[in-house]
């Protein structure tokens, strides 16, 4: 059963009551994420301090660092004796701080997760000693070349739109975050409305919404002067001519990323992506994986993903592969691809992927975070709320028809995007005549 309440102030509660778990799951979402921020750029495309971006993941970060009543320390100790467990993440779209408990301590992690979104101190020293947490998980990304050359295509993709930016900012960024800055930003999207608390899992809604009012309190994040500088910049890349971005490493392995288009969690395309992806490089019996990999040995990791947003989404190839091999593997991403632009795929394979993606839905549903998580982000960006049943029949209802529909704007080699990390200096040039000849 679904409850839903919104407070006099904004604030949203949502809930879904499953009475044969023992665990509850409650998560706090908050529309604070890339897409919100100020983003600026130098002339060589470089973050430039003073910018935003990757504000809302320093903010969640520093929220952990103690509040008015609790240090940091004192802040882990709780969590531990909540006995679940606690923690926070930072998307393009939104930050969510989340809990999971047992049933007799949801109150409890509600106390506390209020505390910790609105009463941090944001301390001068704290920060100071977070900006060095940040960019050594800047860092650490950008020695995993696998991160490097999704973030990379992502940017490509998106260019001119907020999504291009990075959700973890720049060593400039990041660097001259202030506390006047984060207060300012805070003040602007930290407000009730802009939030969501949602809880699944064995509670009493009514006894929820109790401890969520008598918790939440925004007025010192509103009382914050809010004097940020203005909106993100939209087009701050420029509409780029570029469709293809060559990244020089000095690894092993050459990564290669290519983007087509996708959907959005509310466009009819939703669903056939999933069935498709399947078949092209979701699966271990995927066209990708069985070419690329088991026949011919070229790659360990190939797959293929969808990345949806409220209003756009793309669709990736990737595979990791040798520097000798790299354009034959590319040649082969781009042949299977092709293959299934000019012949579509078999009813075989509908039938296989619909059944493979039915079972990892209802396996994800097994746990009262996945309800609690579903509940959270929909209701955060106003997307409709199916049921277990609704959502089953949506899968099972995807037709061959509904697959090749979408193909010639999924398999759409115009609006390709790519990218390649490694060592780049001998096989670029051959990389980019078979990306040009599609």
């Amino acid at each position: 059963m679904i409850y839903r309440k919104t407070l006099p102030n904004g604030l949203r509660i949502i809930g879904e009551t499953m009475e044969n778990y023992r665990s509850v799951s409650i998560g706090c979402w908050v529309k604070a994420g890339t897409i919100y921020e100020n983003h600026a750029l130098s002339g060589g495309q470089t973050l430039e301090a003073g910018t935003e971006c990757g504000i809302s993941h320093f903010i969640e970060h520093m929220l952990f660092k103690g509040t008015e009543k609790h240090s940091a320390e004192e802040l882990a100790e709780l969590m531990d004796l909540l006995g679940g467990n606690m923690n926070a993440f930072t998307s393009k779209d939104c930050t969510c701080f989340y809990a999971k408990v047992t049933e007799d301590s949801l109150r409890e992690a509600v106390e506390l997760i209020a505390e910790i979104v609105c009463t941090s101190k944001l301390d001068k020293d704290d920060i100071e000693r977070e900006k060095g947490v940040v960019l050594e998980e800047i860092s650490m990304n950008n020695d995993t070349p696998e991160d490097v050359v999704h973030e990379a295509l992502c940017s490509l993709y998106y260019a001119g739109d907020p999504l291009a930016y990075p959700v973890l900012g720049s060593e400039e960024s990041v660097g001259a975050f202030s506390r006047e800055m984060i207060r300012a930003y805070m003040a602007s999207v930290y407000r009730p409305q802009n939030v969501v608390i949602a809880a699944a899992g064995n509670f009493d809604f009514d006894a929820l919404v109790r401890a969520v009012e008598s918790s939440f309190d925004f007025s010192g994040i509103e009382n914050a002067k809010d004097c940020r500088a203005g909106t993100a910049v939209l087009g701050a890349l420029g509409a780029s001519d570029t469709r293809f971005d060559f990244i020089e490493k000095d690894i092993e392995q050459m990564h290669i990323a290519l983007a087509f288009p996708g959907f959005s969690y509310v466009s009819t395309g939703y669903y056939p992506l999933l069935v498709l992806n399947n078949i092209v490089g979701g699966s271990m019996s995927s066209r990708l994986f069985q070419s690329i990999r088991e026949r011919s040995g070229m790659a360990y990791s190939v797959y293929s993903s969808p990345s949806s947003y409220n209003n756009s989404g793309y669709f990736t190839l990737y595979a990791g592969t040798g520097e000798k091999q790299a354009a034959k593997v590319l040649e082969m991403m781009l042949d299977e691809y092709g293959e299934i632009l000019k012949n579509g795929v078999t009813s075989d394979e509908i039938e296989r992927s619909k059944r493979q993606i039915r079972t990892a839905f209802i396996l994800g549903r097994e746990n009262s975070s996945s309800h609690a998580s579903s509940l959270g982000r929909r209701e955060l960006f106003g997307l409709p709320h199916r049921s277990d049943d609704e959502t089953l029949a949506l899968i099972d209802g995807v037709s061959a028809d509904d697959v090749h529909a979408i193909l010639p704007e999924v398999c759409a080699f115009s609006k390709m995007r790519a990218v390649a990390v490694g060592r780049l200096e001998r096989s670029r040039g051959e990389l980019l005549e078979l990306l040009k000849s599609r």
